[in-house]
């Protein structure tokens, strides 16, 4: 199975081509970087030239795994545009994998565990789930302030690949487990999880997982209506 894999919602991103049979079974071909703040120059270029590398075409691809978030507005738009057309062209499943469950399943843990991830603003993105070996539960993925966070966090086991942020937590008194921001071999395995489970989306369905507004809502001036 040739699952098509990528990343748009941090400042840094990836696509990546990825060959799997099951979650135990998965070999990246190649994962290609993407500079931020370009993802709507680079993105479909990057997938043609990927797939023409290794002498694939578009109907190749058996299944997209993308992040839907949460992260960078810009960013999850751009890249989720440009799977829900190719998704749409093919006839091919899209399955969407929030970042912060990806984060809490890469510490290898079970039970009880908070994935966090740098917002700015001096907030976090929170996701809180519990781990099982064949099965995941989301509690809540929230934006919180950190100072709402760090007494939360005090009672559970905290994730996170921001190295800034674990270092700030630490300082707080928080344990912390370090993992590496996932990559294309991470995302594929959960994903590849979620499709054999059928959790898939079509295009009309995909949507990013914001969490938190963006500028213009927050910023907007009251209708003097209301």
């Amino acid at each position: 199975m040739l699952l098509l894999v990528g990343d748009t919602s941090g400042k840094q991103g990836f696509v990546g081509l990825v060959r799997a049979s099951d979650p135990n079974q998965v070999s990246v071909i190649e994962e290609v970087p993407l500079a931020g703040g370009t993802f709507s120059a680079q993105l479909v270029p990057q997938i043609a030239a990927l797939l023409a590398n290794h002498g694939l075409g578009k109907r190749d691809i058996d299944a997209f795994i993308v992040v839907s978030g949460p992260g960078s507005f810009t960013g999850l738009r751009v890249g989720l545009a440009a799977i829900k057309a190719l998704a749409e062209i093919l006839h091919k499943p899209i399955v969407p994998v929030s970042l912060l469950e990806v984060v809490a399943r890469a510490t290898g843990t079970y039970g009880n565990v908070l994935a966090v991830l740098d917002a700015g603003r001096a907030e976090v993105y929170s996701g809180e789930y519990e781990l099982a070996p064949k099965n995941v539960r989301l509690y809540n993925e929230q934006l919180l302030p950190i100072s709402e966070f760090t007494p939360v966090a005090r009672q559970t086991v905290v994730a996170t690949p921001d190295g800034h942020l674990a270092e700030s937590l630490r300082k707080a008194g928080i344990p912390i487990i370090s993992v590496d921001r996932p990559n294309a071999e991470v995302i594929a395995r959960v994903g590849l999880q979620k499709l054999q489970a059928g959790e898939t989306v079509t295009p009309e369905q995909l949507e990013a997982n914001y969490i938190r507004r963006s500028d213009a809502e927050i910023f907007a001036k009251p209708d003097p209506r209301a």
